[in-house]
């Protein structure tokens, strides 16, 4: 159970919220263009509602999905020095938060190392905001939350992020492969702009790797991500009157080794016609028509030196698992 927030923490923690004018395309928006397409597409930022948000927390304690327990591995075993590599005393932003569970630790190590500590997540999920945050404020009490919601496009093109000292931000959990590396330059461009000279990036990479310890990350025999992957189909459903019978359809993931990703789809198992009332639109699927859901990008040591140096980064420091499974890099802006 949730506990209450106290009046003294209640005072170190605020969210803000983008005016819905500033949003840009809904869900209803992208839905209605990617079912519209061939091949079709869904958004993997869509995946997040507070279900999504639920079974990806329920992922990370998978065996199949390492990445979580590398990267805290790195973390609790280097975060005393993470934190203090820029060398003075820094403020946190990190892009997608969750439960915030991994940046506790880096919390605990910063504020071993200084005083008080400013730490701004920005996640889609409110919900998620609310929750991580005030529990991160009961547990610290010199930590103050100044979290925003929105997409992370959005919210660092806004202009409204406030920051009085040097910055840490934190991109982990393998976040940015989740885009295409045009979009991944795209972002890490932002976040470089949203920053100032000596500010840093902690950026968390999977490595490439074995197809087959790949591919069962991102379908495990438990069958969680396959229920992670098709909640995206049942929000639809939810949100906007959508008619999915998520048992038609399978979910599927591959390494595609010539792209450096784990492409994962929703295949139609019969051919089928889906109304989507919100859209005034019928869906039609042959069978064995798939829907793209997601790309997730595999990186080496010379994936992230190119990505560094187009968008005003140098890489400063390299972390990882002793496995060698994950990485964890530190780019500081130049």
């Amino acid at each position: 159970m949730q506990r209450p927030i106290t009046p003294g923490s209640k005072n170190r923690f605020e969210i803000i919220e983008l005016p819905r004018a500033a949003a840009g395309h809904t869900f209803a928006d992208d839905v209605l263009e990617g079912l519209s397409t061939s091949p079709k597409r869904l958004a993997s930022k869509y995946f997040y509602d507070d279900l999504g948000s639920s079974l990806f927390e329920a992922i990370t304690h998978l065996p199949e999905y390492y990445l979580t327990s590398a990267e805290t591995e790195i973390l609790r075993d280097w975060g005393w020095q993470i934190v203090r590599v820029l060398d003075e005393p820094v403020d946190f932003l990190e892009l997608g938060s969750g439960s915030a569970v991994k940046t506790r630790l880096l919390v605990g190590e910063a504020l071993r190392a200084q005083n008080a500590l400013v730490y701004s997540p920005i996640d889609i999920s409110v919900d998620a905001l609310r929750a991580s945050s005030s529990a991160m404020v009961e547990s610290f009490p010199t930590l103050t939350v100044r979290a925003y919601a929105g997409d992370y496009f959005t919210v660092l093109k806004s202009g409204g992020l406030r920051f009085d000292r040097r910055v840490l931000a934190m991109l982990m959990g393998s976040n940015i492969g989740n885009y295409t590396p045009a979009e991944a330059r795209e972002l890490v461009k932002l976040i470089a702009e949203a920053l100032r000279p000596g500010d840093g990036l902690l950026l968390g990479t999977d490595r490439k790797k074995d197809p087959a310890v790949l591919e069962r990350a991102y379908d495990d025999p438990t069958g969680v991500t396959s229920a992670f992957d098709k909640n995206v189909l049942g929000r639809i459903n939810r949100e906007l009157g959508g008619g999915f019978d998520l048992r038609s359809f399978r979910h599927i993931a591959q390494y595609n080794e010539k792209r450096g990703c784990v492409e994962s789809f929703l295949e139609s198992q019969r051919e089928q016609n889906i109304a989507i009332d919100a859209l005034k639109t019928i869906v039609h699927f042959r069978k064995g028509e798939r829907i793209h859901t997601e790309s997730s990008y595999k990186f080496d040591d010379n994936d992230i030196a190119a990505l560094a140096a187009g968008t005003g980064f140098n890489v400063s420091h390299v972390w990882h698992d002793k496995g060698k499974r994950f990485n964890l890099h530190l780019l500081v802006k130049g």
